[in-house]
């Protein structure tokens, strides 16, 4: 037997309605990968873009680079005459005597900038 006849064979002895249920299983499994990985990464995605764009001065970042610093002017960008904000924006922010200007987008974290607090415990304590 050659291999287009032995395929063909193999396909008349499978079960019938077998391709249904691996149909079936195909969209089961592409919905479980949806719902856990694509639709949460969209929402905080989305979530993220929307702090973005309630940036305003005062507000402590960190930036992508890992530079944690103070917003002190933002300059929105133009559409059509008109200020539009983006995330190609340009934020000028402070970090100890240093300013630096960033895009919007490349802000990874908003909101109050936590010290480093002690590890639990004291050094006496074991």
């Amino acid at each position: 037997m050659t291999v287009p006849f032995a395929a063909l064979a193999l396909l008349q002895s499978a079960r019938p309605g077998g391709g249904l249920m691996l149909g079936i299983q195909v969209v089961l499994i592409l919905g479980i990968f949806y719902f856990m990985m694509v639709r949460p990464q969209q929402t905080q995605r989305k979530r993220h873009e929307t702090s973005l764009m309630a940036l305003k001065k005062g507000d402590e970042i960190v930036t992508a680079g890992g530079i944690i610093a103070r917003v002190i002017h933002i300059k929105e960008g133009t559409k059509d005459g008109a200020a539009h904000a983006g995330l190609d924006d340009a934020v000028t922010i402070q970090s100890g005597e240093s300013r630096l200007i960033v895009e919007r987008g490349r802000i990874a974290r908003i909101g109050s900038v936590a010290t480093a607090a002690p590890a639990s415990g004291t050094k006496g304590e074991m």
